[in-house]
């Protein structure tokens, strides 16, 4: 039964994510930005009743364990807060000196950032 279960939540939090450079790339050009000091936001409306989102971290940022570590913090704060809402697609892109904040410094720009998105 565990089995069972394990797999479904697996499989409903990959489900949304974005992971074609070609949606990337559309969200960039087409989606509205909001912004924070370390982070910007980029949104545009869905036909799908489910969210999607991405997330993007430059290698300005450092190597591949900082990269890592910051996409692990921001991918937890979205899941616990269930902070994006239905029917859009977003790109959640960090700022060059967002891997050097803490987890609860992060948590109050991405709360901030998207209470600003809910208003568009």
């Amino acid at each position: 039964m565990e089995e069972k279960n394990y797999l479904l939540n697996t499989k409903e939090r990959s489900d949304h994510r974005l992971k074609k450079n070609k949606q990337f790339n559309y969200i960039f050009k087409k989606g509205e930005k909001v912004h924070s000091r370390n982070f910007n936001l980029y949104i545009v409306k869905s036909k799908y009743k489910t969210y999607k989102i991405g997330y993007s971290i430059s290698k300005k940022e450092g190597k591949a364990n900082k990269r890592n570590l910051l996409k692990r913090r921001l991918k937890e704060i979205v899941r616990v807060h269930k902070l994006p809402k239905e029917n859009c697609n977003y790109v959640l892109q960090a700022k060059q000196g967002a891997s050097e904040l803490n987890f609860s410094d992060i948590e109050k720009q991405l709360i901030e950032i998207f209470r600003k998105a809910e208003k568009l």
